[in-house]
């Protein structure tokens, strides 16, 4: 698929006029996005449309991956203020698309912050990555054989609208995510579809599906899963991860339950408490979701949820999930 990094050119122009400086820009190495000369440095260019607190996790795991011999730069069209300040924590160079730059390498040091980039136009917002859209993605990234089933099928295993079926998957197409043949349909791009799940996810679905925060005073944390396992209760985040890789001991417990609160806060012991690590949330998928691992929610939310935190551990648990449950 065609990656739309034209607001490189916008975010370098926009830092030549605050930092004074001449940047060269080569945009034909196919194995970087760009690679930029600032005075006699060279940086190998990783470019994203929109680096905010709900793909941050995405982020980290990716700087982990580059080749530590190298300068390397973000370049991201949006920077969350949050973002950029975990960004300098971890050394990482950035250019936003306002201008806005934090550069260290060797002798070389550049900050500039608090420019804004000219608001543009509002288009209209995909439907694709709206609240109907992710549960239908849902289904389909979880199970490879779904994007053969008919339309009204999906309709039903979703619960969403026949016609909102049919306008989600035009845009899909002509996004390039959905390969149409005679024979049948091909989900294409995963990597990239996923990532802007996870956004889309994070920015607009889960904050929806909150419910309440708890916390405990329970020593054996363990209680919850057994409690879970004669309940529809289902794990998120953490503890799912937990489950999944049998890597990682939870900080944070996200649950996601339709029941009601009083009989499962009496069941599990917690104390109602808006800063507790106990979280929980609506589910949003239908019974027709089957998946391996009972009591975990689908692995591409829990993934969703890793992703969405700031923690490198997190994120190492992300990638195992990534690798053994949402690879095709």
């Amino acid at each position: 698929m065609y990656r739309d990094n034209d607001f490189i050119y916008e975010a370098i122009a926009n830092f030549e006029e605050y930092s004074g400086l001449k940047v060269n820009v080569e945009s034909t190495r196919n194995e970087y996005d760009a690679v930029l000369q600032i005075q006699h440095y060279s940086f190998c260019v990783w470019a994203k449309a929109s680096a905010r607190k709900s793909n941050v996790g995405i982020i980290l795991e990716q700087i982990q991956q580059y080749d530590k011999n190298k300068n390397w730069i973000l370049i991201a069209d949006y920077l969350a203020k949050d973002v950029a300040e975990i960004l300098r924590q971890q050394n990482c160079n950035y250019i936003d698309g306002a201008g806005n730059a934090n550069i260290r390498t060797n002798n070389l040091f550049i900050h500039i912050e608090g420019k804004k980039k000219e608001k543009k136009e509002k288009k209209n917002q995909s439907r694709a990555f709206q609240e109907v859209g992710l549960k239908l993605l849902l289904l389909l990234i979880s199970d490879e054989q779904s994007l053969q089933l008919s339309f009204r099928a999906l309709a039903e295993k979703t619960d969403i609208s026949l016609g909102s079926v049919s306008y989600i998957f035009q845009e899909l197409e002509d996004s390039g995510f959905i390969l149409k043949t005679k024979q049948r349909r091909i989900l294409k791009n995963l990597d990239v579809l996923i990532e802007r799940w996870v956004i889309a996810y994070n920015e607009v679905l889960k904050p929806r599906l909150l419910r309440k925060k708890y916390s405990t005073k329970r020593d054996d944390i363990e209680f919850f899963y057994e409690f879970s396992n004669a309940e529809e209760i289902y794990w998120g985040g953490e503890p799912a991860a937990k489950i999944l890789t049998a890597s990682l001991r939870p900080a944070i417990y996200t649950i996601y339950y339709n029941g009601e609160l009083p009989k499962m806060s009496i069941g599990l012991k917690l104390i109602p408490d808006s800063n507790g690590n106990i979280e929980v949330y609506n589910m949003f998928w239908t019974d027709d979701l089957k998946f391996k691992y009972p009591n975990t929610a689908p692995p591409l939310v829990v993934y969703a949820d890793l992703m969405g935190t700031e923690s490198s551990r997190n994120a190492e648990a992300a990638k195992i999930i990534m690798d053994n449950e949402l690879q095709y």
